[in-house]
């Protein structure tokens, strides 16, 4: 709720409610006036002159953003956790595949291979050759 400029606003940790309250006076009277209308009112004094309707659209615009941002990441939790059900992580997959006695690498792993094949001196040139094709598909794919 909106509260007037200068107002002393708590949180009651008994009742569990924010309560508000004009400043007093400086003379240190309150306005029997205020008193009645603030009761009125309810614990929250709205003065209408005290907000400018620009200010009032700024607030109401801030809200719908902080609405679209709570509902954007909401959206986002919920695409992972689908993304999260239908897949499964790389380590699990290598620990199946290795009950099933066979091996998955990744391509950073072939790539590494590729590699020391080019750089050993027992390959022969045909397979440097094919090395290099093989290393070139998935360095494209990088």
């Amino acid at each position: 709720q909106a509260v007037a400029a200068g107002s002393h606003v708590r949180l009651n940790l008994q009742t569990g409610e924010r309560e508000a309250k004009l400043p007093d006076r400086e003379n240190g009277e309150g306005d029997m006036r205020e008193e009645r209308r603030r009761k009125r009112l309810g614990k929250v004094d709205v003065d209408a002159n005290s907000f400018t309707s620009e200010e009032l659209k700024k607030a109401l615009a801030k809200m719908k953003e902080s609405e679209k941002a709570e509902r954007k990441v909401s959206f986002l939790f919920l695409k992972q956790c689908t993304v999260r059900k239908k897949f499964r992580p790389i380590e699990q997959l290598k620990e199946e595949f290795e009950k099933l006695n066979m091996k998955i690498e990744t391509d950073y792993e072939i790539m590494l291979k590729l590699i020391s094949k080019f750089n050993s001196s027992a390959s022969t040139l045909d397979e440097k050759v094919a090395a290099l094709y093989d290393l070139e598909y998935y360095v494209h794919q990088v």
